[in-house]
């Protein structure tokens, strides 16, 4: 038999699809579908009418209309997807309402059966994710234009305008735009195998490249994400029933379960792809495999919120040789800084991340005057995060952690 000739990076999307990375948009999905099967259509119909539904306060009455459906007309991966992003909206907004004290502590049995049946089938939680609203909720308007946000659009919007459009698409391009070096991680690990440190080199600087065009993207967020609407009503709409004073108990998912369940909201800490590069670069969240506080828990407990496949990529990265080993054991000065390139990359973002959640949800909610929202519950709940963290703590702590993994120069 004749030996494999072929190059790591020509090996290495036969690998990424088994993994569902795609070669020009990560772990978005590509081109996801817009349209369901009769009778799914019925749940397309509300959850393109949600804002409208919403305001004229006829929401729950037309989800509760909802015939019970099975899911087994649901065929491919595509159209699951699809049918857990619907399902996940229309859930949000019947918990929800108008984004008020009206909230809503159970789920009927006609959209929590098919939710949970879906979500089991999947692989996720019944609750609507980062791998929906971010990584399969988007379009482009022109097929054959360029990946901007001036040719994409979003399949499902919550109340707000266009903020959600913003968020998602901000958030999606983030993604694009680290997504590119995905393509190196296959050279990475045949060049410490063959012990080559050019090649190796190449590869990192391709990667800190990356993601500073990632930073670039995510400044695109101050254009078309206001924060107000951001934070006094997208934010209700995304957020969870677990560690959240709200929903204390959780939210019962009627037919599925005899007891309220909690789930955490979609949170960038879902992403995977930063925790791709964490793993990659040996930015340990964990002490023998242990969580060693608690947002090295929380990040650990969101790869439970990705797509199975994409945890299992992460598991497959964490199996390889240490690429910061590798670089420690050769003592060579460039390779360290370029190494630390990478690093600095990731603590930048991060630090841009801070900002980010300084200006959209804490200046806010410091804004938010005590006497319309006077109740306990209200402003227990504004310091956290969607995913239910105190989130400034959350990104410190992981933050302190990225810049405790620069090598020191001797």
């Amino acid at each position: 038999m004749a030996a494999d000739k072929s190059s790591p990076m020509e090996k290495s999307w036969t690998i990424f699809k088994e993994y569902h990375i795609d070669e020009d948009v990560g772990f978005a999905l590509p081109l996801p579908l817009e349209e369901l099967p009769h009778p799914y259509d019925a749940w397309i119909s509300i959850a393109r009418n949600l804002p409208e539904l919403i305001n004229n306060n006829q929401l729950r009455v037309e989800v509760e209309k909802l015939a019970k459906l099975s899911i087994d007309g649901l065929r491919g991966h595509k159209a699951q997807r699809l049918a857990h992003l619907v399902l996940g909206y229309i859930t949000m907004a019947y918990v929800w309402g108008r984004g008020d004290e009206d909230i809503r502590k159970v789920l009927p049995s006609n959209i929590a059966v098919p939710y949970c049946q879906l979500s089991e089938k999947l692989g996720l939680p019944p609750i609507l994710l980062y791998a929906d609203c971010v990584l399969a909720n988007w379009k482009k308007k022109d097929p054959n234009g360029p990946m901007t946000y001036e040719n994409m659009d979003i399949l499902f919007s919550f109340p707000g305008g266009d903020c959600g459009k913003g968020f998602f698409l901000v958030s999606l391009l983030v993604e694009i735009a680290a997504a590119s070096a995905i393509k190196v991680i296959p050279n990475i690990f045949d060049a410490v195998q063959r012990e080559d440190t050019d090649t190796l080199q190449k590869a990192l600087l391709d990667i800190s490249s990356s993601l500073r065009k990632a930073k670039k993207a995510f400044s695109q967020i101050h254009e078309y994400v206001d924060p107000d609407l951001f934070f006094s009503v997208l934010r209700i709409y995304l957020s969870g029933w677990k560690g959240n004073p709200l929903l204390s108990e959780g939210l019962l998912y009627e037919g599925v379960w005899d007891t309220p369940k909690k789930f955490a909201g979609g949170s960038a800490a879902q992403s995977s792809i930063f925790q791709c590069f964490d793993v990659l670069l040996g930015i340990q969240h964990t002490v023998g495999g242990v969580p060693s506080d608690f947002a090295a828990e929380f990040l650990q407990e969101m790869r439970t919120y990705m797509p199975p496949a994409h945890q299992s990529f992460l598991l497959s990265l964490k199996a390889k040789p240490s690429v910061r080993e590798f670089v420690l054991s050769k003592g060579n000065a460039t390779l360290q800084k370029t190494y630390n390139e990478c690093v600095e990359a990731m603590v930048s973002l991060r630090n841009y991340h801070l900002g980010i959640v300084a200006k959209y949800i804490m200046i806010p909610a410091s804004r938010q005057s005590k006497v319309e929202r006077s109740s306990e519950e209200a402003s227990e709940s504004e310091s956290k995060g969607t995913g239910g963290t105190n989130i400034m703590d959350f990104l410190k702590t992981v933050r302190v952690k990225t810049v405790s993994c620069l090598l020191k120069e001797d």
